[in-house]
C-alpha cells in the first residue's frame, strides 16, 4: 500500500517534466493538475533542473521495487567503500548547498543501494533518504513521502524486536539495575525495605522487570520489599501502557509491593511521594542526550542533586560531535548506525521480517530524523564522549562509583548469551564482534562493536 501511494505521488510529478516532443496544450493540462504539488519544490531550487529531481525520485522508486534478479546485481556492484565514499561526497555537497551535485550523487547512490541488500547497502539507503529529504526541504510534498513516520504500534514492535535480539539496550539496563540493587543493599538496614526509582525516561518500561525480579529474590513473605517507580513519559497514553505492563508483571511477585507514578516529561520534581529513609535512585539511562540545551542539562542535574539520591545511573550513546555542525553530526551518525546495522548480522538473517522492521521503523527513522533537524533544534540529540559527561556530572556535585566485579561479569555473560556468530571480545583483545570493557578505572562499562564504542554506562553518588 505504501509503495502504491508513493508511485501515485511520483507519477503526478511527471506532469512537470518538460516534454521535448511538443504538445503544449497537453502539457498545460498536466501542469495545471500538478502545479499545486510541485511548484513549492521548484521554488526551492531555482537554477536546479526539474529533470534532476525527477530522475532522483525515479531511481528511489526503482530501488524500492527491485526484484530478486536486480537485487543480486546490486549486491555484486554495490561495493561498500565506494558507497560510503559517495555518500560522504553527497553530504558535503548538501552541506555546501550545492544542490545540483548532491542530487546527481544521490541518484547514483539509489542505483546501487537497497533496503533489502547487505548491511552497508541498507544503512546507506537510509542515509540517502535522509539527505534527499534534507535537499527537498519540508516545503516539498515528497519530503513527507520520504520521512513518513511509522505508527506507534510499528515503532513499539520494532523497538521490542531490537531489545530482544541485541545487547545494546539490555546491557545498559542490566548494568544500571545492578548498581541500583547494590545501592539498595548498602542501605538495607536503614531504608525500611523501600526503594524509590525516579526514571527520567521510562519509555516502554523494559528496564524494570529484571530489577523487580532481583528485588523479589531478596525479599521474603515476612519481609516484603517496597518498590516505587516514578517515571517520566512522552504522553499520558504511553505512561498508562507502561504502568499496566509493569503492574501486571509485578503481580507475579507476592513478596514485593509495587507502585508506579507517571509524570509527563517536563514536569517539575515536586510532590514526589517519598517514604521515610527509603533508598532513592535516579535513572538517567538514555535521557540526557535528548536535552540538547546545555542549560537544560544543568537544570536537570541541579534538580537531581537537590533530591540527594543514594545513586544516579547514567548510560549514553558514545559520541564526539559538535551538535551545531551538520557534517560532524552526519559522520557521528554514520559511524554509529553503520555499526548497529552491521551488528544485526549477528542476530537476524537479512530476509528476517523482524530485522526489516527494526531497520525501517527504528534505526531508519532515527537516521532520517537526525539528518533533518534544524541547526538550533532543541530536539536534536547530542552524543558526547564519556569524558564530557563525566565533567558535567562532577561539575554538579556528583562523583563516579566503581562498578562491582559482578556488574562486569553480568555484562560479559549477557554478551555471551546474545552473541551468535561473531567472536566475542573482552579487554585487550582485538578483532570483530561485540566488546565489553571497563573505563575510567572501573567507573564505567562500555559496549563496542569492532572498533566503535556504542554505549557507556556509569554510576554516581552525591558529594
Amino acid at each position: 500500500m505504501e509503495d502504491i501511494e508513493e508511485e501515485e505521488l511520483l507519477n503526478l510529478s511527471l506532469a512537470t517534466v518538460t516534454d521535448s516532443s511538443g504538445g503544449d496544450m497537453k502539457r498545460k493540462r498536466k501542469r495545471s493538475r500538478a502545479d499545486h504539488v510541485f511548484n513549492p519544490l521548484m521554488k526551492s531550487y531555482e537554477g536546479c533542473s526539474e529533470a534532476k529531481i525527477y530522475r532522483l525520485l525515479q531511481m528511489r522508486e526503482q530501488m524500492i521495487k527491485l526484484d530478486h534478479k536486480k537485487k543480486a546485481a546490486v549486491e555484486e556492484t554495490g561495493k561498500g567503500l565506494h558507497l560510503i565514499h559517495l555518500l560522504l561526497i553527497t553530504a558535503t555537497a548538501a552541506d555546501e548547498n550545492n544542490v545540483g551535485s548532491a542530487l546527481e550523487n544521490l541518484t547514483e547512490l539509489y542505483q546501487s543501494v537497497s533496503f533489502t541488500g547487505d548491511s552497508v547497502q541498507r544503512v546507506v539507503a537510509y542515509f540517502a533518504d535522509g539527505l534527499a529529504a534534507r535537499l527537498l526541504t519540508k516545503k516539498s510534498p515528497f519530503y513527507d513521502m520520504i520521512m513518513k513516520e511509522p505508527t506507534s504500534e510499528e515503532e513499539f514492535l520494532a523497538f521490542t524486536d531490537l531489545y530482544r535480539v541485541s545487547p545494546c539496550y539490555q546491557l545498559a539496563h542490566f548494568t544500571a539495575n545492578q548498581a541500583i540493587l547494590e545501592a539498595y543493599e548498602k542501605e538495607e538496614d536503614n531504608n525500611n525495605s523501600a526503594l524509590h526509582v525516579i526514571d527520567f525516561d521510562v519509555s516502554y518500561g523494559f528496564q524494570w522487570p529484571s530489577l523487580i525480579q532481583s528485588l523479589s529474590e531478596k525479599a521474603s513473605s515476612g519481609n516484603r520489599i517496597s518498590l516505587r517507580i516514578t517515571g517520566f513519559g512522552r504522553s499520558a497514553e504511553e505512561l498508562q501502557e507502561t504502568e499496566s505492563r509493569l503492574v501486571s508483571f509485578a503481580k507475579g511477585f507476592r513478596n514485593l509491593v509495587f507502585e508506579f507514578q507517571g509524570l509527563l516529561r517536563g514536569s517539575k520534581l515536586i510532590n514526589l511521594r517519598k517514604k521515610k529513609n527509603e533508598t532513592v535512585a535516579v535513572n538517567l539511562v538514555f535521557h540526557l542526550n535528548t536535552l540538547n540545551d546545555s542549560l537544560k542539562i544543568s537544570d536537570t542535574l541541579k534538580s537531581i542533586r537537590s533530591l540527594n539520591p543514594s545513586i544516579v545511573v547514567l548510560a549514553e550513546q558514545e559520541g564526539s560531535r559538535s551538535p551545531r555542525s551538520f557534517l560532524s553530526r552526519f559522520m557521528e551518525s554514520l559511524h554509529y548506525f553503520a555499526a548497529m546495522f552491521d551488528s544485526l548480522d549477528d542476530f537476524l538473517p537479512l530476509e528476517s521480517s523482524e530485522r526489516l522492521s527494526i531497520e525501517k521503523n527504528h534505526l531508519g527513522k532515527e537516521i532520517k530524523s537526525m539528518l533533518n533537524y534544524d541547526k538550533d533544534d532543541a530536539n536534536c540529540p547530542r552524543y558526547d564522549k564519556m569524558e564530557t559527561w563525566k565533567g558535567r556530572m562532577e561539575g554538579h556535585g556528583f562523583a563516579g562509583m566503581k562498578h562491582s566485579s559482578k556488574s562486569l561479569i553480568q555484562a560479559k555473560l549477557l554478551l555471551k548469551i546474545r552473541t551468535h556468530y561473531c567472536p566475542l571480545q573482552f579487554d585487550g583483545e582485538s578483532g570483530g564482534g561485540f566488546k565489553v570493557f571497563e573505563r575510567d578505572d572501573g567507573k564505567a562499562i562500555s559496549l563496542g562493536w569492532q572498533d566503535r564504542c556504542l554505549i557507556t554506562a556509569s554510576a554516581w553518588h552525591c558529594v
